[in-house]
C-alpha cells in the first residue's frame, strides 16, 4: 500500500480459490489461533469475496485484499495487489 498514514481497515493476505465472476475473486484466508484452554493451535479457514476491477487475478494467485465500503450483498474487500503469482 501506498499510504503515508495509518488505516484502521484490515489487511489480509490469502490465495484466490475462483475467478469465476466478473470483477470479482474469492479468496480464502488462513489463520492459526490458539485454543483458550487446551492450547492447542487450530487452523482456521475462512472465504472473503474481493472486489478485482481489472480481471487480473487468477486460480492460485497470493493476493493482499483491503476492507472497504460494501460493494454487493457479499463483497466487502477489495484488491491491493498480486503478490505472487500461479505458476
Amino acid at each position: 500500500m501506498a499510504e503515508t498514514h495509518k488505516s484502521s481497515k484490515r489487511v489480509l493476505v490469502g490465495k484466490v480459490v475462483s475467478d469465476a465472476n466478473d470483477k470479482t475473486i474469492v479468496v480464502t484466508v488462513d489463520t492459526v489461533v490458539k485454543h483458550p484452554l487446551y492450547k492447542k493451535y487450530i487452523s482456521r479457514r475462512k472465504k472473503f469475496m474481493a472486489h478485482d476491477p481489472a480481471n487480473e487475478c487468477k486460480i492460485g494467485d497470493k493476493v493482499q485484499i483491503i476492507e472497504s465500503r460494501p460493494l454487493s450483498r457479499r463483497k466487502r474487500w477489495q484488491l491491493v495487489q498480486v503478490l505472487e503469482k500461479a505458476v
